[in-house]
């Protein structure tokens, strides 16, 4: 049985700051981050926006684009790092979203009887929302599921991550006829539990409070966007869950060197340069290039045939990242995009060609899995016109963005945004503090 994605869609906010901006405050060479780690913008969301309207924005683009019915979708699988309630899953905002714009063609609540839920594991929560997914379909063939991965990058003003920020949102139709990509049944997995990236409830001194009260307990749990993490270290428990992953595919494919058969090579993408870094050392042990110092690496990093095979292999899948920063769970689906993306406007034909994926979310646990391209690929990508629509966002300035991310507007910068938003929060009925009401505008 044939199992996999037969269309795909995406949402990027309409704002960015460019990476030279920043740069210029923060005081860092803008060539330390552009050439070193392939950054150039990073999309912002505006002040409506969350990741539950980029869902909806992928959803609805996805039904809208390749028109589906969406009484005949039977589960709707949100992975995501930035859920907005501790209980209530996010994807429930965003298909009740969704559901208001197409109440007038499918009738009132069209997914009434579609099964629905967030998977967490930070960024590697929506390939385990595709993995679970596909064993669905596979159980039920006659039946459709929907993937998305919506996310954005949040790091603390001036902090070492500040930089790769981004966000948005990728869904895909899940189904028995892979028009896309044909997705093995062969999964490599690593998992250890680290702290290399975690976002953890934290506490506050009640005497710490300048308007603290009586009525408060000893201590305020807080919830921040904003992780605790130590990059240097993430990036090694990423590539060791990586090489662990990789390990495991080759015994499950029973494949000695894998990404020789690979088209391309898929990757979790906090900055657009970060797969081509991790895998120089499977490369060199798949290849026979000795190293046995960290500056020997380095060379390999850097010999005329790894960047061949980054060029031929890698490259395609980063310029999505490079103009939008790290989605987190979105990130990974994005690179294929990309990929595709690339190919089509080259013209090229794709058809059986394989591509191998390789997941990582912090915590930590990686997955690798390869898909095979469908004939009619092409009829899909034609959708999407992802670099142009990437070219017609709003550039703001730095003012804006440290505004925008302390929450201190209050109105949308984009005057002309037409999509779903976030009308306001309820503060007074005591029964719905909190909770969060919105619109398509």
């Amino acid at each position: 049985m044939n199992l996999g994605i037969e269309a795909a869609s995406f949402y990027v906010p309409a704002l960015y700051l460019t990476i030279n901006d920043l740069a210029e405050k923060r005081a860092i060479d803008p060539l330390k981050l552009e050439k070193g780690l392939g950054l150039y913008k990073m999309a912002i969301n505006d002040v409506h926006e969350d990741a539950a309207t980029f869902a909806a924005e992928a959803l609805l683009k996805l039904i809208q684009d390749y028109d589906l019915n969406p009484t005949e979708i039977s589960r709707v699988y949100l992975g995501t790092e930035s859920a907005l309630d501790a209980a209530k899953p996010t994807v429930t905002f965003a298909i009740q979203m969704v559901e208001k714009v197409l109440a007038e063609k499918f009738g009132e609540r069209c997914f009434r009887n579609c099964d629905v839920v967030d998977l967490n594991f930070a960024c590697i929560g929506a390939v385990d929302a595709l993995h679970n997914c596909l064993d669905y379909v596979h159980a039920n063939p006659e039946n459709k599921a929907i993937v998305i991965a919506s996310d954005y990058a949040k790091y603390e003003l001036a902090s070492a991550g500040e930089y790769t920020q981004g966000g948005g949102a990728v869904a895909l139709l899940i189904s028995s006829n892979p028009k896309l990509l044909e997705i093995e049944n062969k999964w490599g997995v690593a998992t250890e539990s680290v702290f290399d990236f975690f976002k953890p409830r934290r506490s506050i001194a009640k005497s710490d409070l300048t308007s603290a009260t009586e009525q408060m307990a000893d201590y305020l749990e807080l919830f921040t966007d904003e992780p605790v993490f130590d990059g240097h270290y993430s990036n090694q428990c990423y590539q060791n869950r990586i090489k662990e992953a990789y390990s495991h595919y080759k015994t499950q494919a029973k494949l000695e060197k894998p990404s020789k058969n690979w088209r391309y090579l898929i990757f979790h993408l906090p900055y657009a340069f970060h797969g081509k870094r991790v895998f120089s050392e499977i490369f060199s042990i798949e290849n026979s290039l000795a190293f046995s110092t960290s500056e020997e690496q380095k060379l390999v990093a850097k010999s005329a045939v790894y960047l061949d095979f980054i060029k031929e292999k890698i490259e395609p899948s980063q310029r999505a990242s490079s103009e939008i920063g790290n989605m987190y769970t979105a990130s990974i689906f994005m690179a294929l995009l990309s990929a595709f993306q690339v190919s089509y406007d080259r013209g090229e034909d794709l058809s059986n060609e394989k591509i191998g994926f390789l997941a990582y979310g912090s915590g930590s646990k990686a997955k690798v899995f390869t898909g095979k391209v469908g004939r009619n690929w092409n009829e899909v990508v034609a959708k999407w016109n992802l670099f142009e629509s990437l070219k017609q966002r709003i550039q703001i300035d730095f003012e804006t963005y440290e505004k925008l991310h302390r929450k201190q507007l209050y109105d949308s910068i984009n005057p002309n945004y037409k999509g779903f938003g976030l009308v306001c929060i309820e503060q007074q009925n005591p029964v719905l503090i909190g909770a969060r009401n919105y619109q398509f505008q």
